[in-house]
């Protein structure tokens, strides 16, 4: 009887397989990040849009409420009629994108025009038209 020598394959991964599986898993973390950063300007954007029709609404109520008519002057501070504890804001907003602030037009906008706007340079890249809309059409 002639004995042989059994071989068992090797266990483990080759070098070859092995760069395969770190190059699948940096690419997948890749478009993980990519995605992220997307979804965070979508958010930052919808955010700003949320914060510019509330806003928008508690001038409008304001200015049903009192009769005022359009182009007449609002105090756009906390001691005003719109921002402040007991009124239609309670404080007033921040801008969700870093470097990023809001600005008042001060009267009674004429309908289609917005009250509030957002103006600076955004820290976080892009530009202030990703995630501030000039008008409520770019809604």
């Amino acid at each position: 009887m002639k004995l042989t020598r059994i071989t068992r394959p090797a266990k483990g991964m080759t070098l070859l397989e092995l760069t395969v599986v770190i190059l699948v898993l940096l690419s997948l973390m890749s478009i993980l990040f990519i995605g992220a950063r997307a979804w965070k300007k979508g958010s930052d954007r919808a955010a700003n849009i949320m914060v510019i029709r509330n806003v928008q609404q508690a001038v409008r109520s304001y200015q049903n409420m009192n009769n005022i008519a359009v182009g007449a002057a609002v105090d756009a501070t906390v001691a005003g009629p719109i921002f402040g504890p007991g009124d239609f804001i309670e404080n007033l907003p921040t801008h969700p994108v870093a470097g990023l602030s809001y600005t008042y037009t001060g009267t009674v906008p004429a309908i289609g025009t917005l009250f509030t706007s957002s103006t600076g340079t955004p820290t976080n890249g892009g530009t202030l038209a990703d995630y501030a809309p000039s008008n409520f059409q770019d809604w």
